[in-house]
């Protein structure tokens, strides 16, 4: 594409990692899994994806101790997979991402924009989290094909 990396930026979920904290007021090291959870140690950058319809973003964490160095991964679901097959059809969704200017590669239909919190509500949520430096929607989007089982 001759493209070439401005900047590089991870965004861990679903990891176990050995960390030092304290404790019962003594240091000692621990396995923190974070379950749709992100690192965010002070100064760490990181992306807090919404849904294939609404913004994503780019954040500096601050290293909140309180959260053991964690923020959002993502909007977060509000249902499931089984709800979301039963309450959405495609060609609804199909015409919410022709509004949005989205491109669909491919996506189940429980990946569908619906089935998530609102981003702007969970971003105000980490406020003493993070700290957005950008945000950016999304125009072509390619996720596990439906009848696959996503790798999660």
């Amino acid at each position: 594409m001759g493209a070439h990396v401005v900047i590089d930026v991870e965004n861990h979920h679903n990891f176990a990692w050995k960390e030092t904290y304290v404790v019962d007021g003594q240091e000692r090291e621990v396995v923190v899994h974070r379950k749709d959870a992100t690192p965010a140690g002070a100064g760490v950058l990181g992306v807090i994806p919404g849904s294939m319809a609404t913004p994503s973003f780019l954040v500096r964490s601050k290293g909140n101790p309180e959260s053991l160095l964690s923020a959002s991964h993502s909007a977060g679901r509000v249902m499931s997979r089984t709800k979301a097959l039963q309450s959405f059809t495609w060609s609804a969704v199909k015409k919410q991402l022709a509004a949005a200017y989205v491109e669909l590669l491919s996506a189940g239909l429980y990946e569908v924009p619906g089935v998530y919190k609102d981003i702007h509500d969970v971003m105000a949520a980490q406020q003493d989290l993070v700290e957005v430096l950008g945000q950016f929607s999304p125009r072509i989007v390619k996720m596990c094909p439906s009848g696959e089982k996503p790798k999660d």
